[in-house]
């Protein structure tokens, strides 16, 4: 099977179900932002400070996987094989890797400006790219209902990825700069 199809040569592309969208539509754009992020967290989980913590990034990348999946699958045709879904307990890993992270962390008091190591500075554009494709997984779902465990996993993943920065700068023995505003 050649990696190309040439279906997609004037500007649509599949959903699961079969129905042809433009490559522009939102759910299109949706899903690519999950994309997106998985690639950023590979680059996060390549990072030699979070050897340790390898496996449950393979994991949430998995999840990234099915969560583009469940965004790529026409809601209004019925796929004719399962297509996996986030459930409560996907979400309740991020949240104890994240009460894990916290119990080991200073209190936060004040804004952190993103950076202080290379390896940190990846894990904030994972963030930031976390961020936005919530936001429009957000706008996808006020025009079409999404899961709303997709909603709440992506929601938790960006929270545990600034948790990780500041994991990773702590181990990195990186330095956490407080964002004093100028006023």
């Amino acid at each position: 099977m050649k990696i190309y199809t040439k279906t997609g040569d004037k500007g649509q592309t599949g959903l699961i179900g079969g129905r042809r969208v433009s490559k522009a539509d939102l759910r299109i754009d949706t899903y690519g932002t999950i994309d997106e992020l998985n690639a950023w967290l590979g680059l996060v989980r390549d990072q030699p400070v979070n050897e340790s913590r390898k496996d449950i990034l393979k994991d949430i990348q998995d999840r990234l996987f099915t969560m583009g999946a469940e965004l790529a699958t026409d809601p209004e045709k019925a796929s004719k094989r399962p297509i996996p879904s986030i459930t409560a307990d996907d979400i309740q890993v991020l949240e104890l890797a994240m009460d894990n992270m916290d119990a080991e962390l200073p209190e936060l008091r004040a804004f952190i400006l993103p950076g202080g190591h290379q390896a940190v500075s990846f894990c904030h554009l994972a963030r930031t790219v976390c961020r936005r494709a919530e936001r429009l997984v957000i706008t996808l779902h006020e025009q079409s209902p999404v899961d709303e465990r997709v909603l709440q996993y992506i929601n938790r993943l960006s929270d545990y990825l600034f948790v990780l920065g500041r994991k990773m700068a702590q181990e990195l023995s990186s330095e956490e700069v407080i964002w004093k505003p100028k006023v």
